[in-house]
């Protein structure tokens, strides 16, 4: 065994000079520096992660023109799919990663779009597999797992409106209070499911190589162990909203949410290992989450409406119209503005003056 992992070795490295040649040769000189980055990004060394300086190179093409970008991606993704070795593929994958996490936004909106036959960038790596070594055979099982987070993280963040965990799109955090607090109901529910898609996904990490964990999974996890971070503290900010809201929602609503906080609560045993930063912070999210779920399901018109359901086989349906009537509630005579989130509450004596109509005035949603 010993002496196939050494030819394995041997072969990587006359592949690797094998294609930098070959790139050195065939390459647009405008892109030969890009194929030289993405070739010494995602060498077939098991025992080095990608190289910073040619990760920097890499991203570095994010920073011209939209066409520049676009074909840094496309070589990205061409070398991680035609790729059969396990190592290529997970150091592609960490470089997709770093382009969410660090990229530019021209960089990182051309990795959302791809392919640009209009595609939602499926990495398709399910069924991946490299059963050269067992090493790699145990690696395979992390491209899997690994490319369909990054799907998670990207389809998340088109719900969000922003690359989440990304440096170049970090959002000041009253700010976005302030737009969580504008949004329906029906918008931060499916925000807050997203999120958990995302986390219950973080919780699926492969049991293999726990025994003996390999520099690129440990890469892996401290990409994702951030990630964590940024998605928790965003399912934060929509906890505290919901609490504001919890006498706006209706029963579909909350029925729906406490699904959501079940699903989150479900993981947390398992992500107890992904990150031991910032533990305080994370634990007090934990116990938001369940003080959270627990008062939705003592509330007395949550208790009073499932029975009712269980009487009648049908749940209580509530139109989003409806529900955005709950938010802002016309008076005739005063016309006055009432607001779900408790962020408002001082708004809520606003009214307009004389007879004229909301449609006079910027509506607050």
């Amino acid at each position: 065994m010993g002496r196939v992992k050494v030819l394995r070795d041997f072969i990587g490295i006359i592949k690797d000079k094998a294609s930098q040649s070959k790139a050195a040769l065939i390459s647009n000189p405008k892109t030969l520096s890009l194929h030289l980055a993405l070739l010494r990004s995602t060498t077939h060394d098991p025992l080095t992660p990608p190289d910073p300086r040619h990760l920097a190179t890499l991203l570095s093409f994010g920073h011209s023109s939209r066409a520049t970008a676009s074909t840094a991606v496309e070589a990205l993704m061409d070398r991680l799919q035609t790729t059969r070795d396990a190592v290529v593929a997970i150091k592609c994958l960490i470089t997709v990663h770093h382009i969410i996490k660090r990229g530019s936004f021209i960089l990182q909106d051309q990795l959302s779009v791809y392919p640009s036959t209009g595609g939602r960038n499926y990495l398709k790596l399910s069924n991946f597999r490299d059963d050269t070594t067992p090493l790699t055979w145990e690696l395979s099982s992390w491209v899997r797992w690994y490319a369909l987070y990054l799907e998670n993280l990207l389809s998340t963040s088109r719900n969000l409106g922003f690359f989440l965990c990304s440096t170049s799109s970090s959002v000041d955090k009253d700010r976005e209070e302030d737009k969580v607090s504008s949004v329906l109901n029906s918008e931060l529910l499916k925000e807050i499911n997203s999120l958990g898609n995302l986390i219950e996904q973080i919780a699926r990490t492969p049991d293999s190589l726990n025994s003996n964990r390999n520099i690129l999974v440990d890469e892996v996890l401290g990409l994702v162990g951030e990630d964590y971070l940024s998605s928790i503290n965003e399912v934060s900010t929509r906890v505290s909203e919901f609490r504001e809201r919890l006498g706006c929602l209706s029963f579909v609503d909350s029925v729906e949410l406490v699904c959501a906080l079940k699903r989150l609560e479900d993981c947390k045993e398992r992500l107890s290992t992904i990150s031991q930063s910032k533990k305080v912070m994370i634990d007090t999210v934990w116990g938001s989450i369940t003080d959270l779920k627990d008062q939705i399901g003592n509330s007395e018109v949550y208790k009073e409406d499932k029975g009712r359901s269980l009487i009648t086989g049908r749940r209580n349906k509530v139109s989003e119209s409806a529900r955005f009537g709950e938010r802002i509630v016309m008076k005739r005579g005063g016309d006055s503005v009432k607001f779900s989130s408790g962020r408002f509450l001082s708004f809520n004596e606003f009214s307009f003056p004389g007879n004229e109509s909301i449609e006079s005035y910027e509506r607050l949603e």
